[in-house]
């Protein structure tokens, strides 16, 4: 099952286009997370649907989250001019965020809450060092869109 889990995930991420109807097929057979395992830096990236969040991430150069204690998370590590990371506070509405055991879709799972933005991102277990996450939430008002957001993060060593 870990090997079909695992090739389906990089199969719809190396995807010229994924739907979100096979996006949400995957997630579904996905293992929640607990909190602490959501610990550490994480690079991160997302599935090709087209969402106006993928543009924005590009634009602020996106790097991935890191989540420093379950109260001290980093939704937006983003990289500067010179190659540096740093918290993009102004791009994540002002602020950070925190981590939280959060039902979704019939699931308890580890969740992001923004600090500022009526926003969750869900994660899911791909493997040890893989999450797919979905944000959810008020949606229209952080991308101007209500579409779900489909991203993944890798653990950073």
């Amino acid at each position: 099952m870990t090997d079909d889990i695992r090739s389906r995930f990089d199969a719809l991420r190396g995807a010229e286009h994924a739907d979100p109807v096979d996006l949400d097929a995957l997630w579904t057979d996905l293992a929640t997370v607990e909190v602490d395992e959501m610990l550490g830096a994480w690079r991160g990236g997302d599935f090709a649907t087209g969402h106006l969040a993928s543009t924005v991430l590009e634009k602020v150069r996106w790097h991935g989250k890191r989540f420093d204690s379950p109260l001290e998370a980093v939704p937006l590590v983003c990289r500067d001019g010179e190659g540096g990371l740093y918290s993009n506070k102004e791009a994540g509405g002002g602020g950070e965020a925190s981590l939280w055991p959060v039902g979704f879709r019939g699931e308890v799972t580890a969740t992001m809450v923004y600090d500022r933005m009526p926003v969750f991102d869900h994660f899911k277990k791909v493997d040890e060092d893989t999450v797919m996450g979905i944000m959810n939430g008020k949606l229209g008002l952080a991308f101007g869109v209500d579409d779900l957001y489909y991203f993944w993060l890798e653990r950073e060593a």
